[in-house]
């Protein structure tokens, strides 16, 4: 391909989390989509295996989506959002509130996950500072944990490749141990049985730094990224009464889970523990329109309303679109397709099914592990003696040539289909999976 040929020169666009020359070497290009499937820029029809990035849990151009979107550009194309607003902006809201988990009553409105992290940590300690506790600036993250790619998610964030290239990032961060050991968690279906004392670690950090310090602890009820690590049974609920002892806000970081991935609204509710806050993205308008939001309860948004005189601004914060009126429109009609089709609670009725067809695996060629809770499913793979990393890379290719999309994190295969997804497709995920490993050396 010419670089001279403008309209065409895939040269130009820098690729995120990409190897570039390699994939400009032998593009794979989505062209259109529907349902279950992207089309292939040679024509091919793609069984989307992933949700595209965990975030179209509708599936594909869903028609009611499309058209209110179509719509929306029509009658309102922007608003801003400092000093102003639009009609939806408060309808969604309003509809978010009543899905959500305990008292969180409020939303604030960003437009990425990454935007959503950095929101709740600004507002954590915001919270603490109006409150007259400004000592806690300390943010407490997980190891192995993803909460998107500013600086403040890569700070809290536990994934060392995001972080190695920009040198120092915030003071006074530290980490919680990840959940998950191979020795007594290998081949669990849904929420291991062992583990549940990890979460004890806030209890070391706290004797360490002093609770006084301390303003939040950010984790994935289900760590998705890094590649599906489920917490232990107990676990979430000792990190909940630990913050609460303490005073610590705890934020779940629901950019992956949120919106009926786990078979339920969101994973707080499949686990029954309460979040202080809690950050979504993707599910919302089920990836049509880029949208976030930080859900918190009323104790955060009355503290810093009520240290606040009449007139002056709360939070110092915000973004350009937040709540951009095609954002909305999008969501309100997601919540609908979510509502009329029983997408959630079809999501639960597949997760046996899903469970079953991932345990499948178990012997399959190279496969040392495997993982699922709701329709998330994870397949570890040896790595290949002195190539991290190169096996999975020939897994996902493989699958992409068989017309199969999955996800490779490290040495893991991640699965996170769209909702939708019919059992004979579950089956084709799975074999294909089966056969393409058979393959690889």
């Amino acid at each position: 391909m010419s670089n001279t040929d403008i309209s065409n020169n895939i040269d130009a666009f820098w690729m995120p989390f990409t190897a570039n020359r390699q994939f400009k070497n032998a593009p794979r290009l989505l062209v259109s989509a529907s349902g279950m499937h992207y089309t292939s820029h040679d024509g091919r029809q793609i069984l989307d295996g992933t949700a595209g990035l965990w975030c179209v849990n509708a599936g594909h151009c869903h028609p009611k989506i499309v058209e209110a979107i179509r719509a929306q550009a029509g009658e309102l194309d922007y608003a801003p959002p400092f000093q102003m607003a639009h009609p939806k902006s408060f309808e969604l809201s309003s509809r978010l509130v009543t899905m959500a988990p305990g008292d969180l009553n409020h939303v604030f409105f960003a437009n990425s996950g990454s935007e959503a992290v950095d929101t709740a940590l600004k507002i954590a300690l915001a919270y603490h500072r109006a409150r007259g506790d400004a000592g806690r600036v300390r943010l407490i993250g997980r190891e192995r944990g993803y909460h998107g790619v500013s600086f403040g998610g890569i700070a809290v964030g536990g994934m060392v490749a995001n972080r190695r290239q920009f040198g120092t990032l915030f003071a006074g961060v530290d980490h919680l141990p990840h959940t998950y050991d191979p020795k007594s968690q290998a081949y669990s279906r849904g929420q291991p049985d062992e583990g549940a004392e990890l979460a004890d670690a806030l209890e070391r950090l706290v004797g360490l730094h002093d609770a006084s310090t301390i303003a939040a602890v950010i984790v994935e009820p289900v760590a998705g990224s890094t590649g599906v690590l489920i917490p232990p049974k107990g676990y979430l609920e000792r990190l909940r009464a630990i913050c609460d002892k303490h005073g610590i806000l705890l934020i779940f970081d629901e950019v992956i889970t949120g919106f009926g991935r786990m078979g339920t609204a969101f994973a707080a509710d499949y686990f029954g523990v309460q979040p202080d806050m809690m950050t979504v993205a993707k599910g919302i308008t089920s990836a049509t329109v880029p949208m976030s939001a930080v859900f918190t309860g009323g104790k955060i948004y009355d503290t810093l309303i009520e240290a606040t005189p009449i007139g002056g601004i709360e939070l110092a914060h915000g973004y350009t679109y937040s709540a951009h009126p095609l954002a909305t429109a999008a969501a309100l009609a997601t919540l609908d397709v979510y509502r009329e089709e029983g997408l959630f609670e079809r999501a639960r009725d597949l997760s046996p099914y899903w469970e079953e067809a991932i345990h499948s695996l178990k012997g399959a060629r190279h496969v040392i592990d495997l993982r699922n809770i709701g329709l998330i499913g994870a397949i570890e793979i040896e790595p290949r003696p002195g190539a991290p990393m190169k096996r999975t890379y020939e897994v996902f290719t493989g699958c992409y040539a068989e017309g199969v999309l999955v996800r490779q994190a490290g040495d893991i295969v991640c699965l996170s289909p769209p909702l939708i997804i019919e059992k004979p497709q579950i089956d084709r995920i799975v074999e294909t999976l089966r056969k393409v490993l058979e393959k690889v050396d």
